[in-house]
């Protein structure tokens, strides 16, 4: 990293990343607890993941003010593994998961996260804001009237406190003024404390108790994978979301590497896997983090908080947390995209709506996403799979001219368009409107030509682009046809 960039991801505005990262840190403690809950691992693991991760991103992930920490997306994944083998095959897992996707970075295949289609990327964004916001509704269980007024007072002053200045995070402004309210007036609400126990200690290194045979790898290899490929998969979509909120790009490649390494680092540190966070990183960014520092911070404040306050922490009331979660909610569903869908093809809403049913129905964001992509191709395939082809006579030969695309898809429909018994001696195909894609394309030509050479016939092809000469030229379609 240059001295220019060094600068750039880590000094740029250190006081509003800083606040940020406060921000973010508080914000995590309730789901890290609940993360591990989901699970079934002591609260301390998550968060101790959540500690971990944040810190090792922050140096070696891609996308500068993301956050990354345990996620339930990962969570789900783990329960049965931990209910069955226990905790120390999680560990082995987690650090298996960071190996896999380690390897993943280094073969560069970070970049495919372009093949996501954008309904997909809307789906994906408004069915985890669905999720979010479902997720806080266990709160309210048992909870009376305090618990709704101090929720509508932490979001007035998340909504409002922008209006009057913008110098201070107004999440953590809500947060900060709630407790004090609950600590202050001595409430009987929900806090932190009731979610899961908080313990005051460092996380310290740990080889897995884990036996590295083939039986135990192939025990953990399925829920290593899986937690690979979803982690990735729902790091690099948040890469996408934190990208176009801050109008910057970043490394697809390094950030599949810098979670591996992450993985990897927390696995022997008795953390499980984790991922970027899309509630937590629309929290930094609209706090004003942009930096580095700011996950940084979020990670180191984060250990502050379970070593020296967890005693304060445990008395934050989880009506300001669950207010920070709803105002996460609100912010990242697309709002737009609904106004959108009357403009939109189709096919295009089909796949966006296909996309939220499923994750909001699974909880798990990779069958929504995969199942969106499939479609995506399925409707793409249609979409491109049109072929016409016209015939015209030109004196004594005849011209056909293709339009659409030549490819394994298309090629009976064209084989099917000409008249190889009562067209005249010379034909001409035009493929100036169309192109040449596959092997089944130039097969088909090849066949088409080889008809018309049996009937006596003559074939000449024209119009054929760069891509497409190169390729047929390649293949070679034999004597019937130049």
């Amino acid at each position: 990293m240059k001295a220019a960039s060094w600068k750039n991801q880590w000094l740029t505005d250190p006081k509003s990343n800083i606040l940020s990262g406060i921000t973010v840190a508080l914000a995590l403690i309730p789901e890290a607890i609940a993360f591990s809950i989901i699970a079934g691992v002591h609260p301390m693991v998550g968060l101790y993941t959540s500690f971990i991760i944040a810190v090792v991103i922050s140096f070696f992930g891609g996308r500068p003010a993301m956050i990354s920490a345990a996620t339930g997306a990962m969570a789900l994944l783990m329960v049965n593994l931990v209910r069955d083998h226990g905790l120390e095959y999680l560990f082995a897992a987690t650090v298996l998961c960071g190996i896999i996707q380690t390897a993943i970075g280094y073969m560069r295949l970070g970049h495919l996260i372009r093949f996501v289609p954008h309904p997909v990327m809307n789906g994906f964004v408004n069915a985890l804001a669905i999720l979010i916001f479902t997720a806080q509704l266990v709160h309210f269980r048992g909870q009376g009237w305090l618990m709704y007024a101090l929720l509508a007072l932490t979001l007035a002053i998340i909504y409002g406190l922008p209006r009057l200045t913008k110098a201070f995070p107004s999440a953590l402004a809500a947060i900060i003024v709630v407790s004090a309210i609950t600590m202050g007036f001595k409430l009987d609400v929900l806090t932190v404390g009731d979610i899961g126990n908080i313990t005051s200690a460092l996380p310290s290194f740990h080889l897995p108790n884990f036996v590295p045979n083939v039986d135990n790898l192939m025990i953990i290899l399925p829920y290593s994978v899986s937690l690979a490929l979803v982690g990735l998969l729902e790091s690099l979509l948040t890469s996408n979301i934190v990208d176009d909120m801050t109008d910057t790009t970043s490394s697809k490649n390094r950030e599949v590497k810098g979670q591996g390494i992450a993985n990897i680092v927390t696995g022997f540190f008795g953390g499980m896997a984790g991922c970027a966070m899309i509630g937590q990183s629309v929290i930094n960014v609209k706090s004003g983090g942009r930096t580095r520092l700011s996950t940084f911070t979020a990670g180191i404040f984060l250990l502050i908080l379970i070593m020296v306050l967890s005693s304060v922490v445990k008395e934050i009331p989880m009506a300001a947390l669950v207010g920070v979660m709803f105002m996460v909610s609100f912010g990242t569903f697309n709002w737009r995209s609904l106004t959108e869908l009357k403009r939109i093809p189709i096919g295009d809403s089909i796949v966006m709506a296909v996309t939220v049913i499923i994750v909001v129905m699974t909880h798990n964001l990779s069958y929504g996403v995969m199942a969106g992509v499939v479609i995506s191709a399925l409707i793409f395939a249609r979409r491109i799979s049109g072929m016409k082809v016209e015939g015209t006579m030109e004196g004594r030969r005849k011209r056909y001219l293709v339009t659409g695309q030549l490819f394994f898809a298309t090629t009976t429909a064209f084989s099917h368009q000409f008249d190889y018994a009562d067209d005249p001696d010379e034909v001409v195909i035009d493929f100036g409107q169309s192109h040449v894609w596959d092997h089944s394309a130039v097969n088909a030509i090849a066949k088409l030509a080889d008809k018309y050479a049996a009937a006596g016939k003559s074939v000449a092809l024209e119009g054929l682009n760069e891509q497409s000469r190169s390729l047929v030229d390649r293949i070679g379609l034999g004597g019937g046809a130049h």
